[in-house]
């Protein structure tokens, strides 16, 4: 039996169901992916960011990513307990942590940036690289209008 619910065959055509049929799909094998590395989803988008941006402060990085501030605690902790990220006092304003990335930090997202890749090449297979950037571009048009 399919992993896939049941759908009347009017509704397996719509846009809105196959987007989230396919971005479960996405999810579940990013998520695998980086459960080989001891890592999930949010603390590797966390992670991301503060490679972007940091130093950064941990108010920025939520309100960014769109993190509940007491759920971005818990993801920093969890990030500097492993050794991830680094929380100082922030240089501009000793009220704020800055957080960065450790070399372990860097170390570990080339491993979960490689394996992401991976995953996202295995949603993708059915696909020609020209279609690849075909959809890309179509479902950035879609998730992203005007942009």
């Amino acid at each position: 039996m399919s992993d896939t619910p049941y759908a009347p065959s009017r509704i397996r055509a719509l846009p809105s169901w196959l987007l989230g049929r396919a971005a479960a799909r996405g999810h579940r094998l990013v998520a695998d992916a980086l459960a080989t590395e001891g890592m999930r989803m949010m603390h590797h988008a966390v992670l991301s960011a503060v490679a972007d941006l940091g130093p950064v402060s941990q108010a920025e990085l939520g309100r960014t990513l769109g993190i509940d501030p007491k759920d971005m605690v818990a993801l920093v902790n969890d990030l500097q307990r492993d050794g991830l990220v680094t929380r100082t006092p922030d240089p501009t304003d000793r009220r704020k942590n800055a957080i960065g990335i450790s070399a372990d930090g860097r170390r570990r997202l080339r491993r979960t940036q490689q394996l992401g890749d991976e995953a996202n090449a295995e949603l993708t297979a059915a696909l020609t690289p020209a279609e690849r950037e075909q959809l890309i571009a179509l479902l950035t048009r879609v998730a992203l209008p005007g942009e």
